[in-house]
């Protein structure tokens, strides 16, 4: 048996355990349990204080619901006072102080299904013990037991009471204390004769978020510890256990749900701050504009949470304050009046507010956001034109011109279809000659020139022309669906050109026309009929310069001969340009051409073809074969006549004529052998035309001895080819200069090489005395420190060629190596003048030399060093003569041999 009981101070003492009595089984024979559906009491009491506030619990009324299948709905008779959520919480609606008119008021439960429906009355009261004073007495807690569990006795299952359906505890949220509030007291029969331990498990307890309820281990005492949020939590499942002192179970553990009634604590919140919607101008009322959705984080089966919408104001008030109106539950927009015009309001503002506790003033909470409706455009105005004519001009014979600038004007969006214009010209123009395009930008129409048009013909048009919009008119416009105007142009006159008629003109004439005949006139017209001008002509091209035209009356006469062979006439037609000039401002100029077909006359004798050919010595193998060349046309031209002529005789005594065909005729021997060289056989051709003409023309025939095959095998070909003595004289000269300028050539570049080799020979370029010090005041130590052979001073004739001599051991100022120029070699005399021979000879050489460079200059050999193999100079050859020598001839020896003169000579010094 389960008792359950609350504190005072949630004003709904002894009612639940009221309703859980009532709900208890009726107990039939046979222990039969038997359900009946509906309220267990036809009224509940609940006892209160003098008034109630908002959301206040007021008691909790239970349905038996057997089968468990039923979905069942509560009602209040009094739904604007008092309210029953699903679980059976009974709860004010509004705050208000307890009258006699609210004591009483009924609760309905009605099957969603089988609308079945049952009632049960509420009887408020006033709490007797509540009195002014401020004291306060202490309360009974309100205690929970826990049901016994089934016991063996004697063997057989006792049957146990049906287990109490604990009701939710509703607790408000937010509360304000004192924390810890006291809930209920758990308490288990057992707690006599045992010692207890009381606990309660689950999420708000002992799991997370943990620490919200509490409860006495000894007095079972459960209490919450502070205030909670129904927007986080709505419901708390608990479970109570009763153990002993040693941890055993004593009860089955109860459930304890612990519902957070909610409270107004929040505000509506809009979705979006600013909502953006659109209508097209002239919509009908009624026309839906767009949704504004606002969420509040209360219960939304509640009061708190039950949003109404209204708009507070809108901006701007014309052409209606209250152009839009709104759903106060779906926050729907739409239209309840009419006069949406774009060009007048093209945007509505809106402040909308949504407010809770169903958009109760007084006690709902609100929020607002801002609606912005813009008016889309649809086609309700036509183009208008700013103009009823528009004016323009234009210079004849131009196109892709503007002639005039049609404006209008569109009172609908810029740049979209509605406003975009269309111009067609309805009239004024039947052959096409203008066409209107529409600039995008200003929605103008240019009237523009299609085609070329003559002054001559049209000076003025008159055009009608008519606008619309790319899209038609929205449906019940009255206006007219376009708008029409004229546009007047004017045709300016300019000077044209002259033009020649027929252009090109053709005259037929025989050649052969003389000087200053008369051929045709050939005349310009000017178009410009309404211009006073002149019209003067000129020769433009003339390649044969044959013709000549009149200035004035353009008169065309030839200058001379007209001739059908000249190159200038290609396929019998001769071309020549004239120009005609007004003297208009500025003067324009006009081209003609004539064309002069010119007809053939017989002024050409024929000629043979070809002029020089070749045949054997003897009639056979070999013939001519000949034509005509004839520079005329048929039928002056062939066929031909061939003939050879009577003198001189030989002709047709040595040569044969036939004619193959009316072209082509044979040549032919008529001996039977004539010597081999050139003959030149004259041949008579006649043409055809009339009266005929007659030619006689030379053919070089070369007669040649021939092979077995016809073919010459003479090897003076060059003869038979037509080169005269002269040509061949010329060529033989030119051959016989070119040999001689290459021969001198070659001599020249020997001669090149030869110097280039001596100089090369002669100067070492670190001996050249042109741009060196030398040094001579130092010699060594003698012959031994150099590489000399002195055994070629006592016997020069053993000298040994220089060009053998390894490189390396030439002194400085000894001669360099080269061929020439060679001196003579003496043999060895056993007296001195072998050797003065020698050297003079020497000497005259190096002296007679002009590519010799000045090696002969002054040495110093006053110190040769020791050790020398040469011995003194004085004793040589001295063995033989066993006396002194005569040295006089060393005066003879010039002047670079004065010194030994004067040594050895017998002088002074």
């Amino acid at each position: 048996m389960c008792r359950i009981g609350r504190a005072p101070r949630t004003l709904l003492p002894l009612l639940a355990l009221l309703a859980a009595l009532h709900q208890a089984p009726i107990q039939a024979t046979g222990e039969i349990t038997l359900c009946k559906t509906g309220f267990p009491e036809d009224v509940y009491s609940a006892v209160l204080s003098r008034g109630v506030h908002e959301g206040q619990p007021l008691l909790n009324v239970n349905f038996s619901n057997c089968n468990g299948k039923r979905k069942v709905q509560y009602e209040s008779s009094e739904p604007g006072d008092f309210k029953v959520d699903e679980d059976g919480v009974v709860y004010a609606a509004r705050s208000f102080p307890l009258a006699t008119e609210h004591a009483k008021f009924l609760i309905y439960a009605q099957d969603k299904e089988t609308q079945e429906k049952w009632q049960m009355a509420v009887k408020l009261s006033l709490n007797p013990t509540i009195t002014d004073s401020p004291v306060k007495e202490p309360q009974e807690i309100e205690e929970i037991v826990f049901p016994r569990q089934s016991s063996n006795h004697n063997g057989y299952l006792q049957r146990q009471k049906r287990d109490w359906v604990i009701p939710p505890i509703n607790l408000p949220e937010n509360s304000r204390g004192p924390f810890p509030q006291e809930l209920v007291r758990i308490r288990s029969d057992r707690d006599k004769n045992l010692s207890l331990r009381y606990s309660v498990t689950g999420p708000g307890a002992d799991q997370p978020p943990t620490g919200i309820f509490i409860i006495n281990p000894i007095s079972g005492q459960l209490s919450v510890t502070k205030p909670l949020d129904r927007e986080q939590i709505a419901r708390f499942h608990l479970r109570a256990h009763a153990v002993d002192i040693n941890g055993n179970q004593v009860e089955n553990p109860i459930d304890i749900v612990i519902n957070v009634i909610d409270m107004n604590d929040n505000r509506p919140e809009f979705l979006h701050q600013v909502w953006n919607g659109t209508v097209p101008e002239g919509s009908k009322p009624g026309t839906y504009v767009m949704t504004v959705t606002a969420i509040d984080a209360d219960d939304p089966n509640a009061l708190n949470g039950m949003l109404r919408y209204r708009i507070l104001s809108q901006a701007p008030s014309s052409s209606s304050p209250n152009m839009f109106t709104i759903n106060n539950e779906t926050g729907d927009i739409i239209t309840v009046a009419a006069g949406l015009d774009r060009e007048k309001v093209q945007q509505y503002t809106l402040i909308i507010q949504a407010t809770d506790m169903e958009g109760n003033p007084t006690y709902g909470l609100s929020n607002t956001a801002t609606a912005v409706i813009t008016v889309t455009d649809v086609n309700d105005n036509p183009p208008e034109f700013t103009a009823m004519t528009f004016y323009g001009e234009v210079p004849e014979n131009r196109v892709d011109v503007i002639v005039a600038n049609l404006t209008v004007t569109d009172k609908d969006q810029p740049h979209t279809p509605a406003w975009n214009a269309v111009y067609r010209i309805t009239g004024g123009d039947p052959t096409g000659r203008f066409i209107i395009q529409t600039d995008p930008n200003s929605n103008d129409g240019l009237v523009t020139v299609a085609k070329p048009i003559d002054f001559e013909t049209n000076r003025m048009f008159v055009l009608t022309v008519a606008a619309e919009n790319q899209v038609p008119l929205a449906k019940g416009i009255q206006h007219p669906p376009q708008s029409t105007a004229t546009v007047s142009v004017t045709v300016i006159d300019v000077n044209e050109n002259p033009y020649f008629t027929p252009n090109p003109k053709l005259v037929r004439h025989e050649e052969g026309l003389r000087a200053g005949t008369m051929l045709t006139t050939f005349t310009a017209q000017d178009p410009d009929r309404y211009m006073q001008q002149n019209i003067r002509y000129t020769k433009l091209s003339d390649p044969a310069n044959w013709l000549k035209i009149d200035p004035i009356n353009g008169q065309i006469t030839t200058i001379a001969v007209l001739d059908r062979e000249s190159p200038n006439v290609k396929n019998n037609m001769y071309n020549a340009t004239f120009l005609a000039s007004d003297n208009g401002i500025p003067p324009m100029s006009g081209t003609g051409t004539l064309q002069i077909y010119l007809l053939d006359i017989n002024d050409n004798a024929p000629q043979v073809l070809p002029q020089e050919a070749e045949t054997c010595e003897t009639p056979d193998p070999n013939s001519i074969n000949i034509t005509a060349l004839d520079y005329d046309i048929d039928p002056n031209a062939g066929p031909f006549a061939f003939d050879l002529p009577l003198s001189p005789a030989s002709i047709k005594r040595n040569w044969t004529i036939t004619r193959l065909n009316g072209d082509f005729a044979q040549l032919n021997l008529k001996i039977k052998f004539l010597e081999a060289g050139i003959y030149e056989v004259p041949i008579i051709i006649t043409d055809s035309g009339n009266p005929p003409k007659s030619n006689t023309s030379v053919l070089r025939v070369k007669v040649c001895q021939c092979d077995s095959n016809g073919d010459c095998t003479d090897v003076d070909r060059i003869v038979g080819a037509g080169l005269g003595t002269g040509a061949i004289i010329a060529i033989l000269l030119c051959i016989i200069i070119l040999l001689i300028l290459v021969l001198m050539f070659v001599v020249w570049m020997k001669r090149r090489d030869k110097e280039r080799q001596a100089k090369q020979l002669l100067i070492d370029p670190e001996d050249d005395v042109r741009d060196n010090i030398l040094k001579y005041d130092e010699e060594g130590g003698g012959e031994e420190d150099q590489d000399y052979d002195l055994s070629q001073l006592q016997q020069p004739d053993t000298v040994e060629p220089d060009a053998i001599k390894p490189v390396g051991i030439r002194r400085l100022d000894e001669r360099p190596i080269h061929a020439e120029p060679q001196y003579p070699v003496r043999s060895a005399a056993p007296h001195p003048g072998d050797i003065g021979d020698f050297i003079n000879e020497g000497l005259k050489a190096a002296d007679n030399d002009p590519t010799a460079p000045p090696y002969d200059s002054l040495l110093v050999f006053d110190y040769e060093g020791s050790g020398s193999t040469a011995g003194s100079l004085s004793s040589l050859n001295s063995s033989s003569s066993g006396g002194e020598q005569d040295y006089d001839y060393l005066n003879d020896w010039g002047p670079r041999f004065k010194k030994l003169a004067d040594m050895y000579g017998g002088g002074d010094d």
